[in-house]
């Protein structure tokens, strides 16, 4: 679909309370359509091929909506950037969650730090909570395995990411007892299916954005056949609720989600932002507010150009799937 066929079109700058893997402030576009509105936020690095996939999950948002849940609420954990001992044990009590995933091996910074940070989080959540920490691929091997025992001390529910290819997340699951978590390694549909074969990990962490959409992530989580925990890509609340449409349609959830992150975000765009409650996030969709929309807007010119890009590359790339197919079903009829 085409720009043209939405209501409207808006861009945003909302500035992070915490520099977050990097992004000081969250840009994005949020389009309305018949079913409401869509946010495409893809990160500044990502080219057009692959936010074709973040823009079909805004489309999917605003025209055909999501399907219907299984649960009236999801339970989510308090995420923790790499931030000092007394911070993160304040942002753990503030987000009254009884799970926490703690960011690590952030850069420049020495793994002390870590140890510090999630030592203070464990005290802070108490000895009933869970605390998972995620590496975002940064560590080699040998260094994942050192720093998941030292980490483990403090009894780690799982590690998320240690390290970047599945080959090595697999020597690292074999070497720890700590259940590995693959994030950034499920991108595309066909990912999961690489995850296991390669025996790279116990669960799985779904994005709705770089997956596509609800219904794509859905396809995904059965294909991949481990239990899932559906994450966020830090968006506004109108990107959070497909977040949370996808955790509320899965049939089994047995892992807090890392869905709580409007609280990273210095602002947002709904009257009503998706906050946890009692560590739970319901399951609805938050209006925009007019007001909090322009208190945050920006050129939308950019992003216009970005969407129609990926719009672009997204039919490009369904049509050279299409003439594949077609070649191979004529080589079968021969």
């Amino acid at each position: 679909m085409g720009l043209a066929g939405f209501a409207e079109a808006r861009a945003f700058a909302v500035p992070m309370r915490t520099r977050f893997r990097g992004v000081t402030v969250r840009e994005g576009l949020l389009v309305r359509g018949a079913a409401g509105w869509g946010e495409f936020s893809p990160f500044a690095e990502y080219g057009p091929r692959e936010c074709a996939r973040w823009w079909a999950a805004c489309v999917e948002a605003a025209q055909e909506g999501w399907p219907d849940p299984v649960r009236a609420s999801v339970p989510v954990n308090v995420t923790v950037p790499a931030v000092g001992p007394e911070e993160a044990a304040r942002i753990v009590a503030e987000g009254g969650c009884a799970t926490a995933k703690v960011k690590v091996a952030e850069r420049g910074q020495d793994p002390a730090e870590d140890i510090a940070r999630v030592e203070a989080v464990r005290a802070a959540i108490g000895p009933a909570g869970r605390v998972r920490v995620d590496a975002n691929g940064a560590w080699d091997v040998d260094t994942a395995v050192r720093m998941v025992r030292a980490l483990d001390r403090f009894g780690l529910e799982y590690v998320e990411q240690p390290c970047a290819t599945l080959e090595e997340l697999a020597r690292v699951r074999r070497r720890v007892e700590v259940p590995v978590a693959a994030d950034e390694s499920v991108r595309r549909a066909e990912d999961p299916l690489r995850v296991r074969a390669a025996g790279a990990a116990d669960i799985v962490v779904l994005k709705v954005q770089p997956l596509g959409g609800v219904r794509a992530a859905l396809r995904v989580a059965e294909a991949c056949g481990l239990p899932v925990v559906v994450s966020s890509a830090v968006e506004t609340s109108v990107g959070l609720a497909a977040g949370v449409a996808l955790a509320a349609a899965l049939p089994e959830l047995p892992y807090a989600c890392g869905l709580a992150t409007a609280r990273l975000l210095a602002g947002d765009v709904c009257a009503d932002p998706l906050m946890p409650v009692a560590g739970e996030l319901p399951v609805r969709r938050p209006e925009v507010e007019e007001g909090r929309l322009a208190a945050v807007e920006a050129d939308a010119g950019p992003w216009l150009a970005r969407a129609e890009a990926a719009r672009r590359a997204g039919e490009s790339a369904g049509e050279a799937a299409g003439e594949a197919a077609g070649e191979a079903a004529g080589e079968q009829g021969r």
